[in-house]
């Protein structure tokens, strides 16, 4: 088994490189004009031309993207404040259900975007906006695979030329309202930030695809399933006699294994923010490197642990557990928390983690249950053994007549 996943991960690099030197690249020649600078971006196989002109600061401009269906859209805008969907002014192209010809309508995109709670509405951009247009590369009319320029002149502020872009293109318009697109991690990184001056982007080089399934896989397995299982070996073997001190020795072999995983898939992580800095995910990254932290600190701690006799054992220990079970509980919800970043919140991959968790917690209460039944059965046979000495020292008292 092993083996073939060795081979199965070794093969897919090799696909995707082949894939990535297939795709077109990037010019800056269009039917409309020619561009001094362009660049290929990293999803959707879209690329972005342009010009900047300092003398007036103007930015003039060409995105390409595609269609994916003839019901579809496609989309470029800017936010002036993050590489973010929420807060772009966006540039919509769409076939118009009117007439058929190709449409492009402005569109602000505030928070209320993500929960659809009503039609998204056409309005002015509040951008210096000074031309805009769109045209179909080749095609004749809207279709799957259609290829679509949109170009748009605007004036930048002085001496800022850093900009942050979102292009996406989704399945269906209804009316002149364009609903939500998918929901993919290509669809979600669809976002950067770059400067038109020095073409310099805060892109970073692209990670193979499975790289992202990876790192869920080994977080959630690490952070989300192994600790925990450590935990509970912890709680409830040791209080069994007969397996002293294996349950130490299963302990740490766990907690050792996870943390090894763990600290792969965090690893992981931090190679795919650096290759999209302009995707941030700012609950996730905390928990994750909070998660992290609190891990190492306990695998330090084990440099440090006392002996039973010595006298700040008892401190050792408290520390010990409270940072155990925060890491814990840490990795657990930034776990669930992953899901939602990739997308993945109504998936069979979140139903399976939930149901190897509820398993997990079943055993838990079925031992926590046990072991209180074990300490009260011990509790009365220990006041029992302390009314039968207390008994037999005042049998001896009589005895003696005292």
């Amino acid at each position: 088994m092993l083996p073939s996943l060795l081979l199965l991960f070794l093969s897919i690099p090799l696909t995707t490189v082949t894939a990535a030197s297939a795709a077109p690249r990037c010019t800056t020649s269009t039917p409309i004009k020619t561009y001094q600078k362009c660049m290929n971006l990293p999803t959707q196989g879209a690329s972005l031309a342009w010009t900047y002109h300092p003398h007036n600061a103007t930015l003039d401009l060409a995105f390409s993207g595609t269609f994916i269906s003839p019901s579809g859209w496609v989309a470029w805008g800017l936010n002036p404040d993050s590489p973010a969907m929420t807060g772009t002014r966006a540039l919509v192209a769409f076939s118009d259900p009117s007439s058929g010809g190709l449409l492009l309508l402005p569109f602000i995109l505030d928070p209320g975007v993500k929960l659809q709670r009503s039609p998204l509405v056409s309005r002015p951009l509040d951008l210096p906006l000074l031309s805009s247009s769109a045209m179909l590369r080749s095609d004749s009319s809207v279709r799957d695979g259609a290829g679509l320029h949109i170009f748009a002149t605007l004036r930048l502020s002085p001496n800022r030329t850093r900009i942050n872009h979102v292009w996406n293109h989704g399945l269906y318009v209804q009316g002149y309202s364009p609903t939500i697109h998918p929901t993919s991690p290509s669809d979600l990184a669809s976002r950067a930030t770059i400067d038109v001056l020095s073409k310099a982007t805060e892109m970073g080089p692209a990670v193979p695809s499975w790289f992202r399934t990876a790192h869920g896989v080994l977080n959630a397995a690490s952070w989300g399933f192994l600790l925990p299982v450590g935990v509970t070996v912890a709680r409830y073997l040791r209080q069994c006699t007969s397996v002293r001190p294996t349950w130490f020795y299963g302990h740490a072999a766990v907690q050792i294994v996870g943390f090894l995983l763990g600290t792969v898939g965090f690893s992981m992580g931090i190679i795919m923010g650096r290759a999209s800095p302009g995707v941030t995910y700012t609950l996730h990254r905390g928990l994750g490197v909070a998660a992290f932290v609190t891990g190492g600190l306990q695998a330090a701690a084990l440099l440090f642990r006392p002996k039973t006799t010595n006298r700040y054992r008892k401190y050792w220990k408290s520390y010990h557990h409270f940072v155990g079970y925060g890491c814990v509980v840490l990795g657990v919800v930034n776990v669930f928390q992953g899901f939602e970043v990739m997308g993945l919140g109504g998936s069979y991959w979140k139903l399976g983690y939930c149901l190897a968790l509820s398993t997990l917690i079943g055993v838990c209460v079925a031992l926590e249950a046990n072991a209180w039944v074990v300490f009260c059965r011990r509790a009365e046979e220990e006041k029992v053994r302390r009314e039968g000495r207390v008994e037999e020292h005042q049998v001896v008292k009589a005895s003696i007549g005292i």
